[in-house]
Formats: C-alpha cells, sequence, structure tokens
C-alpha cells in the first residue's frame, strides 16, 4: 500500500498534529491569560443585579439607579457581553478537548514514525475520521462565533469591548482558524486512506 502523506502514522501527519495542538493552546492561552477569564462566574450574578440597574453619570461617577425597565442601548450591551463571555467559554471548551486528541495522535504519529509501522486498521482509522470531522466541526464553530461577536463588539454604536480583551478574542479566534485548517486537512487526508484499507 502507498504511504499518503498526512496520514495517520507519517511525518506529515505528526507535523499535521504538532500544529494542531500548537495552534490549539495558544488559543487557549490567548483567551484565558491575563483577561480575567476565570472570573467569568461571577459575571453572571453581576448581569442579573444591573439588569434591575441602570447607569448614569453624575458629578463624573458612574451611580446605579432602580429601574423595572432598561434603555434599548443598556439592553443591547447587556446581550452583547453575555454573549460574548458564553462564546468564549466555548472557545475555550472546544480548545480544551482538542489538545489532548491532537497531542495523543501526535505520540501515535512519532511512535509510527519512529517504529515504521504506521496503525491501519480500518475501525481505527473510522474513529480517528469521525473525532477529527466532529472537532474540526466544533473548532470552526467555537473560532467563527469567536470572530463574530468580536467584531460585533468592536463595531456597534462604538466599542463595548475593552482593547485589552478585544484584541486576545481576535488571536484567540485566529488560532482557533488555523487549528481548525489543520484538523481539517488530517481528517481530509486519513478519509482519503480509509477506502484503501
Amino acid at each position: 500500500m502507498d504511504e499518503l502523506p498526512g496520514a495517520l502514522g507519517t511525518s506529515a501527519s505528526l507535523s499535521l498534529r504538532m500544529g494542531q495542538t500548537i495552534f490549539s493552546s495558544a488559543a487557549l492561552l490567548f483567551m484565558c491569560l491575563d483577561v480575567e477569564f476565570y472570573s467569568y462566574t461571577a459575571f453572571w450574578h453581576f448581569w442579573n443585579v444591573l439588569s434591575l440597574c441602570v447607569l448614569s453619570t453624575e458629578e463624573g461617577l458612574l451611580v446605579f439607579h432602580q429601574t423595572n425597565e432598561l434603555s434599548p442601548g443598556v439592553a443591547l450591551g447587556i446581550g452583547i457581553m453575555s454573549t460574548a463571555f458564553i462564546l468564549a467559554s466555548f472557545l475555550v471548551t472546544v480548545m480544551g478537548l482538542v489538545i489532548p486528541w491532537s497531542l495523543t495522535l501526535a505520540v501515535v504519529d512519532a511512535y509510527s514514525v519512529l517504529v515504521k509501522c504506521p496503525p491501519r486498521q480500518p475501525g481505527i482509522m473510522l474513529v480517528i475520521i469521525i473525532g477529527d470531522w466532529v472537532l474540526s466541526l466544533l473548532s470552526l464553530a467555537a473560532a467563527c462565533s469567536t470572530a463574530g461577536v468580536t467584531d460585533l463588539l468592536l463595531n456597534i454604536n462604538g466599542s463595548h469591548c475593552p482593547a485589552r480583551f478585544c484584541s486576545r478574542y481576535q488571536l484567540s479566534a485566529a488560532m482557533a482558524f488555523l487549528s481548525w485548517f489543520l484538523s481539517l486537512a488530517s481528517s481530509l487526508f486519513n478519509l482519503w486512506l480509509l477506502p484503501s484499507l
């Protein structure tokens, strides 16, 4: 059987898997480091309190006024920010799944390259192809949603996002797109190999 570059057990597959691991780790780190990501669980309580209040400025200070209705601008800001943090959690969760998957298959590839005996059982290949497709689609969904919400935060009625957060969200989305591309390539190479087994 001819060796297909990029299929499981080849040095090209090892390179693809290492790239996936590196880009997924970078996406996770850009999302989590130095942006107080882990304090977002308390974020929901803050928004519940804020939903009953409206911010106004009096003498240069922010003051909460109790109200039963939200102005459209405040409601839009609350909705956009809560959506952004849900999508940030989605990206972190997906990248948290992609990293161990890619790292495990990189170890399998490294072992196969060293021993010069690639695993070519149809059942194993099918599981790997399905896992790659599922994680590839999840990576694409997470990257697209994060990029879309970040763009919305930056462009709707002025910026609703501090520059530090949005630039990190953009970098994280870019790394997630690169991870998705490599994951899709790995899946397609393995899918191409499957009928010949």
